[in-house]
């Protein structure tokens, strides 16, 4: 399938000529996966491990930990991996590639969609796609035409600093009781 552009404003100029295309991680997805949770794109830290919500101050892994009460950001990223996995939650972001520079999702140009009518595919036994802020939720068209649950989830990203913590885990709890993820 050719990637199509992301939308209208990856039509706009990126920041700068010589910035560079980024490449987004690999899904990690498998088949027993329930529940997907959609980044945008990895941030600067996250491209730099090639892992997951890297950045210290995202609260991705913390509020995990907090769900399933499991020490997941004291663990190597290949184990937290494992852990997610074994739950049935897989990750992967929305776009495929764009140019940016920094981590903010404001400063996403040329933007192109990750195949997401591949994840019931990749993970038959999925029930629902979580998009974790308001840039992934730009897809949200997309999802819905997967024919599961769709959610719209707070961001945990550094820069979403309006909801505190304890408000960010009652609302990620709810989705993933909702989902047999906790």
């Amino acid at each position: 399938m050719k990637p199509q552009p992301a939308d209208a404003r990856s039509l706009s100029p990126p920041a700068s000529p010589a910035t560079p295309l980024l490449d987004s991680l690999p899904p990690v997805v498998a088949h027993d996966t329930r529940l997907v949770v959609l980044g945008s794109f990895p941030g600067v830290a996250s491209l730099r491990a090639q892992q997951y919500y890297a950045h210290p101050r995202n609260q991705f892994w913390p509020l995990l930990s907090a769900l399933w009460e499991i020490d997941l950001v004291g663990l190597p990223y290949e184990r937290r991996v494992a852990e997610a996995g074994a739950r049935g939650l897989g990750l992967w972001d929305v776009y495929a590639s764009c140019r940016r520079v920094g981590s903010l999702d404001s400063a996403i140009h040329d933007a192109v969609f990750n195949d997401l009518a591949s994840l019931t595919q990749r993970a038959p036994n999925l029930r629902a796609v979580a998009h974790n802020g308001g840039e992934s939720a730009r897809a949200m068209r997309q999802t819905h035409a997967l024919g599961v649950a769709v959610i719209r989830l707070p961001s945990t990203s550094p820069a979403h600093a309006s909801w505190s913590f304890e408000r960010k885990l009652a609302v990620w709890r709810e989705a993933f009781e909702a989902h047999g993820l906790t």
